[in-house]
């Protein structure tokens, strides 16, 4: 099932946070044109590694999509789009605030045309405010909301996340929700709304911990030191003998209890508001004694919320995540094929196990000249 089968969406957007929005939305059952320049077309489309005559980034993020390039600077390419438009029910854009309202493409003027048009702004900071106009990417959304000074590596310095937090978390995942809800209201109202999806606002809801804590207590958070982010033994992540590494979540006593007598806990160390930091050494000391398969195997059918950290690759292979079909789906350009990415719809939501490609800069540019 593919519940917006008959809705058509716009994308004016690039690199990663509109894409992925659009992509959720494609794989929903929603028509997406790309609108791209001319030539190059999405920057995305020449990174590495490639599949097909582009990038496998750009491929993943645009399957199912359709493609139509056109120059927006040219005169007339916002009465061209017309047609287009007047037939779309949403529409994302990605530029900094001002630019679609200069090229004749803003709300105001498109919303007069189609008034029940979901209109989504996706940008870094929002369409007001000091910062609204600053260039950033993801690093530096997580560094103003907060989020990666609450990271620590060995020295203090601040990890950078291995997911683009801000892209996905903060812009794209909140583009999709604001736009449903849009959709549904524009049902009701028959108007649509301005959305304005701001990714340093959305990174906000992960810091709920650590602001909730500033209010109450007057407390700033420890750089890598509270109960979720380094500070706690029972939230670690412990070097094995081998050099593999053990997740170990045990929060809940329950859990707690149980985990200590499995790896031998001295007595001494298990009430770990003593001294958490020698409870955590302690338990460091005798994860670092054995490889990753005992513990894998100590833990197994154990309620201690401990696993072996993955590699990609091996999350790929998981005998559990194949059982669950994420990684179904198939992404295909002639004879070249990889797996699609695994965006969160619940399963029955979806086209399945379907190979499906992605498109090439303005193949679908017939959808302009049907609308001429």
């Amino acid at each position: 099932m593919q519940p917006l089968k008959g809705i058509r969406v716009l994308d004016f957007s690039t690199l990663l946070p509109g894409p992925m929005a659009t992509l959720i939305l494609a794989e929903a059952g929603a028509e997406v044109i790309k609108i791209e320049r001319p030539g190059r077309g999405d920057e995305m489309r020449s990174y590495r590694p490639s599949f097909g005559p582009d990038s496998v980034n750009f491929a993943l993020l645009n399957r199912g999509k359709k493609s139509v390039a056109i120059d927006l600077k040219e005169t007339g390419a916002a009465a061209r789009l017309g047609p287009l438009i007047a037939s779309a029910q949403v529409l994302v854009e990605q530029f900094r605030p001002g630019v679609m309202d200069r090229l004749g493409l803003g709300y105001g003027a498109l919303s007069a045309r189609n008034p029940a048009l979901v209109y989504c702004s996706l940008t870094g900071f929002g369409q007001s405010g000091p910062k609204s106009g600053v260039a950033a990417h993801d690093i530096n959304y997580i560094g103003d909301a907060g989020l990666l000074s609450l990271s620590a590596g060995p020295d203090g310095t601040p990890v950078i996340p291995p997911g683009l937090i801000a892209d996905i978390g903060g812009g794209a995942l909140p583009a999709v929700i604001n736009i449903l809800l849009a959709l549904r209201e524009a049902e009701r109202t028959g108007r649509g709304r301005h959305l304005d999806i701001a990714m340093c606002d959305g990174v906000l809801a992960w810091t709920y911990w650590a602001t909730g804590l500033i209010e109450t207590t007057g407390t700033e958070p420890r750089p890598g030191g509270e109960l979720v982010t380094g500070g706690s033994p029972r939230y670690q992540v412990y070097p094995c003998a081998d050099g593999r590494f053990l997740a170990a979540g045990p929060l809940e006593q329950k859990f707690w209890d149980r985990f200590c007598e499995l790896i031998g806990l001295a007595p001494e160390w298990r009430d770990d508001r003593v001294d958490a930091a020698g409870t955590a050494a302690a338990v460091r000391r005798i994860i670092a004694a054995r490889p990753a398969a005992h513990w894998e195997q100590v833990f197994a059918g154990e309620d201690v919320c401990c696993t072996i950290v993955r590699t990609v690759k091996e999350a790929m292979a998981d005998p559990h995540l194949r059982a669950r079909g994420v990684w179904r789906g198939a992404l295909v350009d002639g004879a070249e094929r990889v797996s699609a990415v695994p965006v969160p719809l619940a399963p029955g939501y979806g086209p399945g196990e379907e190979a499906i490609g992605y498109p090439h800069i303005g193949a679908d540019n017939h959808l302009l000249d049907a609308a001429d």
